[in-house]
């Protein structure tokens, strides 16, 4: 749900906020207004397309931010939100919310941000596709493309959702066996020749047998055994300038004292003292005594350790070069050559090209392709049983739209299998029962198919509740009885959804439980435009007003307060 928008320098738009209210609100003010920038704005909070000629005359960018909360959401897909915000790095604000912002440059660029952090408009586009749905022109003409009329249906009934998981599963397994049988029997010369070519590879390595992360110990010990005699003379000097000679194994010479031997003495002579000063630095003396210990013996294991076996240089040296042919060929290190032969393993495994392997595989391809039918044939079955429900439900809702005599049906037919089952989906309009039905695209005036969409809406957004609903001048074509009743049908959605209209008819703003109003003011350098919250008698004069101007008319505010008492009286009712 959305809790607040705020809009700045978008096309009439210099700087307007609101807050938004669950139920239904309604956007209404004079054409040119600004109402469709709110709608844009909306538009590119759920990661619209971005029009660098939407933004403000004289403004280097247009800003539009918003903030949805997940409250009133099912479980599941509160669940689903909270994780595709987490996956982007992003989470709620101190008010529980997730602060959405979508910068437009005039330059053309544009960014966008969750939470904070700065993500891919398509990210945004997918985090608020459980949140908010904007019905307008564009996608009343979308409600006739297929795929969208299967997705209508696949909605309408929650029986289809497993159905349709467990079809795709078995098409994703067929798909796969299938592609790996049509890749072994074309393609079996080079399949071959790719065995070989591997086989060799593996071969090649395996003669040498690298080790992760041998190359580097390698070239360390390379570097210390071409320097070996000059380490160990360095080692020695130090280790006799600690210890004496006699460190070496040679007796006592004429030499100066050892380093040890002085400290030692120097120690001893502090310690004797009974001046405090003079032993504390005695005891300091005692651990650079510990300190020339502790580095004599690893001096001690240091040139212990130095290799003396005149050979080993010439014998790393090959292997050296045994692995430099590996990382030539294969990776840059030995790490990498290991990685690559695993990996080509795991291909070669894969591969076989034996009349007996390819059998099996056929047989394995017949057998996920009956699977795969089977679960098409349950979906399918699924489809068409819930078609005559949603039809039925759809005719009684038109009907009640002025549509009196209008029959909607929603035919299955057969297709390829695909990802989606087997399945075509067409929505088929008929006048009356007497004449034939035919698609929506060649049956329904623009005005009808706004109400074909709000019905449809109506009936598959009886099982969802938390949701936002944007239906922009969806009532388009629209007047009379009509608009009362889809004023009806939309405060009965919002009994459960936080609805949003664009409208233009007072019978549906009557209906409202909140009011916005678009107001422009013509300058004589710009055009600008606000939006104000409405109430009261306010609301009775816009009202008035959409009553074809007569807001300056007693008889016209008398019958608009008429018809926002009865429409009130009404909602009222519904939420009781």
């Amino acid at each position: 749900m959305l809790a607040e928008i705020s809009i700045s320098n978008l096309g009439v738009i210099p700087r307007a906020s609101a807050e938004l209210a669950p139920g239904l609100t309604v956007l209404t003010g004079e054409t040119g207004a600004g109402k469709t920038m709110v709608v844009t704005g909306l538009r590119l909070l759920t990661g619209g397309r971005a029009d660098a000629s939407r933004v403000r005359t004289g403004s280097a960018e247009a800003v539009v931010e918003g903030a949805f909360h997940t409250a009133g959401l099912p479980e599941e897909a509160a669940a689903e939100v909270a994780a595709l915000a987490e996956e982007a790095g992003a989470g709620v604000d101190e008010n529980g919310e997730f602060p959405v912002t979508r910068v437009v440059k005039a330059s053309g660029r544009s960014s966008a941000h969750l939470s904070g952090r700065k993500v891919p408009a398509a990210t945004l586009a997918e985090f608020s596709g459980h949140l908010l749905t904007i019905h307008g022109q564009n996608d009343q003409l979308r409600l006739m493309a297929p795929e969208q009329q299967l997705a209508a249906l696949d909605r309408f009934d929650p029986k289809i959702a497993p159905k349709l998981a467990a079809y795709r599963e078995a098409y994703s397994e067929w798909r796969a066996a299938a592609k790996d049988l049509k890749e072994r029997t074309e393609k079996r010369l080079e399949l071959a020749q790719e065995v070989d070519r591997l086989q060799f590879a593996l071969d090649e390595i395996d003669a040498v047998a690298p080790v992760a992360g041998e190359d580097e110990e390698l070239s360390a010990t390379i570097n210390r055994l071409q320097d070996v005699d000059a380490l160990r003379e360095a080692a020695e000097t130090a280790l006799v300038a600690i210890d004496g000679a006699e460190a070496l194994g040679f007796g006592a010479g004429d030499d100066e004292a050892a380093a040890s031997d002085l400290v030692g003495q120097a120690q001893a002579a502090l310690s004797q003292s009974s001046d405090e000063e003079l032993q504390s630095v005695g005891g300091r003396l005692g651990e650079v005594a510990s300190a020339l210990s502790d580095i004599s013996a690893e001096l001690g294991s240091f040139t212990a350790a130095l290799p003396t076996d005149p050979g080993e240089l010439d014998r790393l040296l090959q292997r050296q070069q045994e692995l430099k042919t590996l990382t030539r060929k294969y990776a840059p290190d030995a790490q990498g050559v290991v990685a690559w032969r695993e990996k080509a393993a795991r291909r070669l495994a894969k591969i076989d090209t034996s009349e007996e392997a390819v059998d099996k595989l056929r047989a394995r391809v017949a057998e996920l392709e009956k699977l795969m039918v089977s679960k098409a044939n349950a979906l399918t079955n699924a489809r068409k049983a819930a078609a005559g429900r949603l039809g039925e439900a759809v005719t009684e809702e038109l009907h009640g739209l002025a549509m009196p005599k209008a029959q909607l049906t929603v035919a299955v037919h057969e297709a390829k299998h695909g990802r989606d089952g087997a399945d075509a989906v067409e929505i088929l309009l008929a006048p009356n029962a007497a004449l034939d039905a035919k698609p929506l695209a060649t049956s329904a005036s623009g005005g009808e198919l706004s109400r074909v969409m709000l019905a449809l809406e109506v009936i598959l957004s009886e099982s969802s509740s938390g949701a936002t609903l944007v239906f922009d001048e969806v009532d388009a074509g629209v007047g009379g009885r009509a608009a009362v009743e889809i004023g009806r049908r939309l405060a009965r959605l919002a009994a459960r959804n936080q609805v949003i209209v664009v409208t233009h008819l007072p019978q549906v703003a009557a209906y409202a439980d909140t009011h916005l109003h678009v107001a422009k003011d013509v300058g004589d350098a710009a055009v600008t435009s606000g939006v104000a919250t409405l109430d009261g008698e306010e609301r009775i004069e816009e009202l008035a007003r959409m009553m074809a101007g007569l807001d300056d008319s007693d008889t016209g505010r008398a019958h608009a307060a008429e018809l926002f008492d009865r429409a009130q009286r009404e909602v009222a009712d519904l939420r009781a």
